[in-house]
């Protein structure tokens, strides 16, 4: 079965809030870059998946207000909250830029502002 690029964003989200992170990795390309504008630059899967390990105390909860898919791009605007390593909930709101290439994600821009 073939999907969309928007339906497998959506299914990788669907795993990331189920605690299956390596499912959300294999929508993953090897070398898939992450760059948090102004903050941080992941560099392929496994920075991503270290990235994870520390950053997701708890699966974290997306709120999408729109999911935008043009050509190899999807782009997700809304909002999402996770707790911090003191346990605290904290609520961010994103735009993320996801470049796809061969059916998986190979590239985001992730603009993250706390709300």
């Amino acid at each position: 079965m073939n999907l969309t690029n928007k339906e497998i964003l959506l299914k990788a989200n669907a795993a990331i809030t189920a605690e299956k992170y390596e499912d959300f990795l294999a929508y993953c390309t090897d070398d898939t870059v992450w760059t948090f504008v102004g903050d941080t630059i992941l560099d392929g899967k496994n920075a991503v998946r270290a990235y994870m390990s520390t950053t997701y105390v708890e699966p974290p909860k997306f709120a999408v207000e729109y999911l935008i898919a043009e050509g190899d791009f999807v782009t997700a605007v809304g909002e999402i909250s996770m707790k911090d390593k003191s346990g605290k909930m904290v609520h961010y709101k994103y735009c993320d830029v996801w470049r796809f290439k061969d059916g998986k994600m190979a590239e985001l821009k992730a603009f993250v502002i706390e709300a």
